[in-house]
C-alpha cells in the first residue's frame, strides 16, 4: 500500500488530498498543527500528526517519528495567502515573517527533514501559485505572496537537482483558482476537480520533468 504526507491537510486542498488517496487505497499521514480539531481529518481515515511547518521542533519530531517509514509521496500543502497589498503598499514585519516562513521555510525544513524518508522513485509535490510566475506576472497586487511562491519555485528546482540521483522527482503545481477558505466562494473549480487534476500530473511525473511547474490541468507553467 502507498504512502503519501501531505501537510496542511485538516482543510481545503489538503483534506481532499487526503479523501481521494484514502479512497484510491493509499495509506495518508495527515498533519496539521491541531490534531485535537482535526475531525474531518481523523473521519477520513487517515493517520494525524501534529506538524506545524513552521515550528522547527515539530518538524524534528515528524522526522524521528518516520524514522522506520517509507514513503512514496510528499505533498507541501500548507501556505498562507498573508496580506493582499500591491508592492509599495506598507508590509508589516510580521506578515512578512508569517507568509515566508509558512511558504518557503516550512516547505524547505519539511523537504529536509523527509528527504531520506522518500523512496527511489518517490515525489514531493509543491503546492506553489501562477501567481509566482514571474513571466505570467500582469499585475502588482498581493506582492507578498507572489514573492514567497517564486522563492518556492526556486526551492523546487533546487531540491529536484539535489534529489536527482536518488530517483526521487519533485514538481511544483498551479491548482487552479479553487473555492476553498483561501480562494473563496467566487473562484473557478471546486476542490475536488483542482485535486484530481493534480493527482493525474504527480502520477504521470517522471524524472525528466522533475524540477518543471505545472498547473492542475497539466500546462507546463514558465518561471
Amino acid at each position: 500500500m502507498p504512502l503519501a504526507l501531505i501537510t496542511g491537510a485538516n482543510r481545503g486542498l489538503g483534506l481532499e488530498f487526503t479523501r481521494q488517496y484514502m479512497r484510491d487505497g493509499w495509506q495518508v499521514i495527515g498533519c496539521c498543527r491541531n490534531p485535537d480539531a482535526a475531525h474531518e481529518l481523523a473521519d477520513a481515515g487517515a493517520e494525524v500528526m501534529k506538524l506545524d511547518v513552521t515550528q522547527a521542533a515539530d518538524v524534528t519530531a515528524a522526522s524521528k517519528r518516520l524514522a522506520a517509514t517509507s514513503i512514496d509521496l510528499v505533498v507541501c500543502n500548507a501556505g498562507v495567502a498573508g496580506a493582499r497589498a500591491p508592492v509599495l503598499s506598507p508590509v508589516t514585519q510580521a506578515d512578512f515573517d508569517q507568509v515566508m516562513r509558512t511558504n518557503v521555510l516550512g516547505p524547505m525544513w519539511v523537504s529536509a527533514a523527509l528527504a531520506d524518508h522518500i523512496l527511489p522513485g518517490g515525489k514531493i509535490a509543491y503546492l506553489s501559485s501562477r501567481m509566482g510566475s514571474i513571466g505570467l506576472m500582469t499585475n502588482a497586487g498581493s506582492a507578498l505572496y507572489r514573492a514567497s511562491k517564486a522563492a518556492l519555485n526556486a526551492v523546487v528546482k533546487a531540491v529536484a537537482l539535489e534529489l536527482a540521483s536518488r530517483g526521487v522527482t519533485a514538481i511544483a503545481l498551479h491548482p487552479g483558482w479553487v473555492k476553498t477558505d483561501m480562494g473563496g466562494a467566487g473562484a473557478d473549480i471546486d476542490a475536488e476537480t483542482s485535486v484530481a487534476g493534480m493527482r493525474a500530473v504527480i502520477e504521470r511525473a517522471r524524472s525528466d520533468v522533475s524540477g518543471h511547474f505545472f498547473d492542475y490541468t497539466g500546462k507546463e507553467l514558465p518561471w
